[in-house]
């Protein structure tokens, strides 16, 4: 089949050819139509060693199965499904509705083997790094298993569907599971990326009246206002905390930060009201020095999130609901590209030119 190779950091995706292993009694395979371009595919990439095996990243894929294993259950040929980040269902944080910190998770995501070491991927007879977040879904096709395949309607544009599986899920769920403003809650959300623009949505379709996104590219600010924001605060002209003071009548109650960015994190707790909560679920900024005395005296929460607290098997159908009902207008962040444009993808995410690169294969 053909995938999307990457050799290290520094260098673009090559697609060419590559060897897929025949799927086991468990695992599904998946013919992939579409695969979004998530920050964490860039991120992981950046971050490999210079002698890493050459790898297949792509975690956010919708597709058909093809086949599946005689123990699969709930999953059937001809199903579409959508491909999120696997969890052994079994461990105490999984048996709490909490996969997103499954404690078999590290082994079944980011090693590039299956659970038991054999490689899924191979080229010229070498292993590639595969399997990631139990997919490796920038290729045809992909190997995945029940516990990350959510099955959809069949109706469902597959370029919509894909990035249901981590960046617009993450966004969302992070508004819905975290957060969880009320009607008369004063939000905001710094960077209005896929992951932000989400859980703006998710927002507004809760009914949240004030709504403010703030980030430094005017298309992305006025793309906010369409998708739900009451206002939007460019970081580059104007004085962020000032103005998330005054627009909210004396701060924020609940916030969340998508950019990863020290400064955007600190802006954003300065502009909390009392009593106030904040989400991070940026991977960008290392450390970030937090003021204790503001925090206590203002009985403040700041808080991480991965994948929004999410349950994928629970959280997927529930926004194609509110996709269906005009309610999640995901189409309005989608660009779809040919595969073999990966690149141009990924350059346009970087310029601001696109929010959501899809790739259909």
């Amino acid at each position: 089949m053909l995938a999307a190779v990457t050799r290290s950091g520094a260098e673009s995706f090559v697609v060419e050819s590559v060897d897929l292993d025949d799927i086991r009694e468990d695992e599904i395979l998946v013919k992939v139509v579409a695969s979004g371009i998530c920050q964490t595919d860039l991120w992981f990439k950046r971050s490999r060693a210079s002698d890493a095996p050459p790898a297949v990243l792509g975690h956010e894929a919708a597709g058909i199965v093809e086949q599946v294993g005689p123990s699969v259950v709930g999953v059937r040929p001809g199903d579409h499904v959508v491909l999120s980040f696997r969890h052994c269902g079994q461990c105490s944080r999984c048996q709490m509705g909490n996969p997103a910190y499954c404690r078999r998770g590290p082994s079944l995501n980011l090693t590039g083997r299956r659970i038991d070491g054999s490689a899924v991927l191979h080229q010229n007879g070498e292993p590639l790094f595969g399997s990631f977040l139990g997919q490796s879904s920038f290729a045809q096709y992909a190997v995945a298993t029940v516990d990350n395949a959510i099955v959809i309607d069949n109706d469902v544009d597959f370029a919509v569907a894909a990035p249901l599986g981590c960046g617009l899920l993450t966004g969302a769920s992070t508004t819905m599971n975290v957060l969880c403003p009320d009607t008369d809650a004063r939000m905001v959300v710094y960077g209005a990326g896929a992951v932000g623009l989400a859980a703006l949505m998710a927002a507004a379709a809760a009914g949240v009246r004030t709504l403010i996104a703030v980030d430094p590219v005017p298309s992305r600010r006025a793309l906010a206002e369409r998708l739900g924001a009451s206002v939007t605060v460019d970081p580059t002209t104007a004085n962020v905390v000032a103005a998330v003071t005054d627009l909210t009548k004396g701060g924020a109650t609940h916030a969340v930060d998508t950019s990863g960015v020290a400064e955007s994190i600190h802006n954003g707790l300065r502009s909390l009201a009392t009593n106030g909560t904040f989400a991070a679920v940026g991977l960008g900024a290392p450390q970030v020095t937090v003021d204790m005395q503001m925090m206590v005296l203002k009985g403040l929460t700041f808080r991480g999130s991965s994948m929004g607290d999410c349950v994928p098997a629970k959280v997927i159908p529930a926004l194609v609901r509110l996709y269906r009902a005009g309610r999640f207008p995901v189409q309005e962040l989608v660009t779809a590209y040919a595969a073999t444009d990966i690149n141009q993808a990924v350059a346009d995410a970087a310029s601001g030119a696109t929010i959501k690169p899809v790739l259909l294969w």
